[in-house]
């Protein structure tokens, strides 16, 4: 575990990037339509196919959303898919084969993903929605969404505060995950950025047009107060097998501070409501860095200076995942 120093605050970062970390990253954010797959094999096919796809393209970060995994309820069979109890089950009893299997196509075609998170099943019984960022170099990561939503509660799920947040060191830089709800938190990932991360991934599952407007606006806001890149990618359309995800509406976007010289409006892409596909951008993390000690406003510096700075808990351990090499 690592935690800011003592004389380290809350605006400030000692993380410095690799000399060889790129400049600007191509990335794909998945607008992710579930299916009622007939197979496990047949899941594993669409999966490949979306990733060879958003390789193909030049993007080095692929990610998918939240909830994603429980597509493969309906390969377990319907009477799984249709019960909550034995799509946790059912799902969380594959996530080792799942994660197995992405680090295969990040291996294949040399990209870092984002696995669609969903349950897995801790020591102490608790089931916990997680998401495995895998590296082409076979490294693996994990982070547990902290704070439940209520229907999350209604089914069971745990928050892990006693996880902790995660940074992943990757040979692209410091990448921060924060699931749908936690991404509407400043706290939590405001500790990510003072351990350096640039860029944070938002996977979401939303049923309403409400829901998938607070996840893009809370990840709008931590890119602006902490002047890096956030990446949201939703679960869209209907699955009316499921009762955990029957309804799903959004859109993937890549949100960076509003900047002259970065993007005027901070939104570097934004995809169509609930059309299925990969959305594409390029982020360039030389410009985000330069933002965070001379750009227009300094939001990430002067964090400190707000009103009630001095009561923020600055000491919320984060745990650094390396996952070069």
């Amino acid at each position: 575990m690592t935690k800011p120093p003592s004389n380290c605050s809350f605006g400030q970062s000692h993380y410095r990037p690799l000399l060889t970390a790129p400049n600007t990253v191509k990335v794909a954010t998945a607008q992710y339509p579930l299916d009622p797959v007939a197979s496990l094999q047949e899941w594993r096919d669409k999966v490949a196919s979306w990733v060879a796809e958003g390789a193909d393209t030049g993007a080095k970060i692929l990610m998918f959303p939240e909830y994603a995994s429980l597509e493969q309820a309906m390969a377990l069979g319907r009477e799984v898919a249709e019960d909550l109890s034995a799509t946790l089950k059912g799902v969380a009893e594959l996530a080792g084969e799942r994660v197995a299997f992405h680090t295969d196509l990040a291996r294949e075609h040399d990209v870092h993903i984002l696995v669609g998170s969903g349950p897995v099943l801790r020591n102490d019984g608790r089931y916990c929605n997680a998401a495995q960022l895998v590296a082409p170099n076979g490294r693996v990561g994990e982070q547990t969404k902290v704070i439940m939503t209520p229907f999350e509660h209604d089914w069971g799920l745990k928050g892990d505060r006693r996880g902790q947040l995660k940074v992943f060191d990757t040979e692209l830089g410091r990448i921060g995950i924060a699931i749908c709800y936690d991404s509407e938190f400043p706290l939590q990932v405001r500790s990510l950025a003072a351990a350096g991360i640039e860029v944070l991934l938002v996977p979401s599952c939303t049923e309403l047009v409400s829901g998938y407007h607070r996840v893009r606006t809370g990840a709008r806001a931590r890119a602006l107060e902490n002047q890096i890149a956030c990446m949201t990618s939703p679960t869209i359309g209907n699955a009316t097998w499921s009762p955990a995800v029957d309804h799903n509406v959004g859109a993937a976007g890549v949100f960076v501070p509003p900047e002259h010289g970065v993007s005027d409006d901070g939104v570097l892409v934004e995809g169509q409501l609930n059309q299925p596909g990969w959305v594409f951008a390029r982020i360039d993390f030389a410009a985000l860095r330069a933002l965070r000690s001379g750009g227009e406003m300094r939001n990430f510096l002067d964090w400190d200076l707000q009103c009630g700075a001095d009561q923020l808990n600055a000491e919320a351990a984060v745990e650094i995942i390396d996952m070069k090499g």
